[in-house]
């Protein structure tokens, strides 16, 4: 068995064809909480651009931003003020030019977040809506519906908001306007034709400034039915089951006439923009959105919500790549992003102790450890980050693209301890007790080890940063032959010429705990998610996500062969 530290072959370069996408490796960024360029405790866009030295050697192919438009922050800047425009907290269009500029220099590709579902109440349209009246055209680009009760006073109906409490908020004149997260977004009337055009103008806005590609935010909810009567909550529910398009609110099969015009617009430019879309619907129903006809590309949220589990792994990838094949699609793989609680904090947490004797194996969601309290003892670090380097190279190794989340290179945990006053997510102050929000996973990243806001900027970072952020900065990183980040470094470089066909092979071995499957350009992928150390098959092991002992892989960890 011979084991090579570092990939051996040359890199070949970003590529600019039409499929650029299919395999690509995106880097998620949180603007607000990324780079401080200007010392205000807000990231901003010029901190991006002075971390594109950064994003280069890391091997990415492009960047994914999350909203930095107008926005009074009420979810994150999921709350839009003004589609094309930049935040003023966070630059200026000519600051989004200069950053472009810089990244189409250094090779990386550019997609934005586009939220299509709904605005921030402060944008321009509803305002105009709520000093309008009743059924005038200004209220007619969103859901306004007269309430119910003697006087108008309950609302249209008893459903709930994502975020918790009503989905209907009553205004001045008694009207009620939807909003299936919080109120501060209301929702667009996508059966308006302005709506439509106006968002076509919005595409085109950004593609023309450079941008390749859009990720749609709520992708499956911009096509309702709100014909009366309206359903009740438990009717809702019964129908969500159906997966069948006849939910009112979610995954209609209308909305594909507005993605269709979309990818019109995207293919008139060369190479065409690329989609992708955050549609939380059935397996059965995702092939959809990821049509050549409609977005081009759906996420699949599968791995992130598995356990680290051999046969859940391959059943996952199994169907997937069916899928992708069947439709020409390529898959998507992700195990963290803004919303959800990091994944090397995920694979550390205890076994459920379920009333119906959860198997081994089975790890504790990490929602409810939040709400217990995150408490520190029952997370077990080293564990769950070496689970998470194993699946993370498991997932690089795979046909597809991979959409990875800032901060996930240095190994970062969920941080859990934040004091209420500290905490920004609506999710948070909307539902407590039964939702502890997302604010953990988007806490400034620590660039340096001892100074102010651990390199962040030299002011106090907008969320507060744990002590312990100080051993896992890059600045401690960079050089740490062993470290997380450059355990990325290594595979995102290899990945970019292992690329093949978009198929893998499974190699039977006779261990249930072991996944080896095999790419057709001979590169081999084997992990490890039993507890003991296992043979590895014949090859020269290219990188791997612990050290061998004795020529064997050890208990969770993932080698690469060639």
């Amino acid at each position: 068995m011979t084991e090579s530290p570092t990939a051996v072959l040359t890199l070949d370069g970003a590529g600019t064809d039409a499929n650029w996408w299919r395999q690509a490796a995106v880097y998620q960024i949180y603007p607000r909480s990324f780079n401080d360029a200007n010392n205000d405790g807000l990231g901003d866009i010029k901190g991006i651009t002075a971390k594109v030295p950064y994003l280069r050697e890391l091997g990415l192919d492009a960047v994914w931003l999350s909203p930095f438009y107008p926005s009074e922050l009420a979810d994150g800047g999921y709350d839009v003020a003004d589609y094309r425009n930049v935040d003023p907290k966070l630059g200026t269009l000519a600051d989004f030019d200069e950053m472009a500029a810089a990244l189409h220099a250094a090779g990386l590709k550019i997609i934005v977040d586009i939220v299509p579902n709904h605005s921030s109440d402060q944008h321009a349209w509803f305002q105009e809506a709520l000093a309008a009246e009743k059924g005038s055209a200004a209220r007619a680009r969103y859901i306004f519906r007269d309430g119910t009760g003697e006087n108008g006073e309950l609302p249209p109906s008893d459903w709930g908001s994502i975020f918790g409490g009503p989905a209907w908020t009553q205004v001045a004149d008694g009207q009620w306007y939807l909003h299936l997260f919080a109120s501060e977004q209301p929702d667009f009337n996508w059966d308006n034709r302005e709506i439509r055009d106006d968002f076509l103008k919005t595409l085109r806005f950004w593609s023309d400034r450079g941008v390749d590609g859009f990720r749609i935010d709520v992708a499956h909810a911009l096509s309702k039915d709100l014909s009366e009567p309206l359903p009740n909550k438990a009717g809702l529910q019964r129908l969500e089951k159906l997966h069948n398009g006849s939910n009112p609110l979610w995954d209609r099969d209308q909305v594909h006439e507005i993605y269709a015009e979309w990818r019109a617009l995207f293919n008139e430019y060369t190479p065409p923009r690329t989609a992708v879309a955050e549609a939380w619907v059935d397996q059965s129903r995702r092939a959809r959105y990821a049509s050549p006809t409609s977005l081009g590309q759906a996420f699949n949220f599968d791995l992130l919500m598995a356990d680290f589990e051999a046969a859940s792994f391959a059943s996952i990838v199994t169907k997937n790549l069916a899928e992708a094949n069947a439709t020409g699609a390529s898959s998507t793989w992700v195990f963290s992003n803004h919303d959800v609680v990091r994944h090397a904090t995920r694979y550390g947490l205890p076994a459920l102790a379920a009333a119906d004797n959860a198997e081994d194996g089975k790890t504790q969601d990490g929602k409810a450890w939040l709400l217990a309290g995150g408490d520190e003892s029952a997370l077990d670090r080293e564990l769950g980050l070496r689970r998470a380097r194993a699946a993370t190279l498991f997932m690089l190794g795979l046909p597809g693209s991979a959409y990875l989340y800032q901060g996930e290179e240095l190994g970062l945990h969920e941080v859990a301890q934040i004091a209420d006053a500290d905490r920004q997510d609506p999710a948070f102050f909307r539902n407590k007790g039964i939702e502890v929000g997302r604010d953990g996973c988007r806490v400034p990243l620590p660039w340096t080890a001892t100074d102010t806001s651990f390199g962040f900027g030299e002011a106090t970072a907008h969320l507060p940063q744990p002590a312990w952020f100080a051993d896992a900065a890059v600045s401690v990183q960079d050089t740490a032959a062993d470290s997380t980040l450059n355990l990325y470094r290594k595979a995102l470089e290899l990945r970019r010429h292992l690329q093949g066909a978009e198929q893998l092979d499974w190699v039977e071995n006779a261990n249930p705990d072991v996944l080896h499957f095999a790419r057709p350009d001979g590169w081999n992928v084997v992990t490890n998610f039993g507890a003991t150390a296992v043979e590895l098959p014949a090859g020269t092991v290219a990188l791997s996500s612990v050290p061998l002992v004795d020529g064997k892989l050890p208990a969770a960890a993932t080698a690469w062969l060639v």
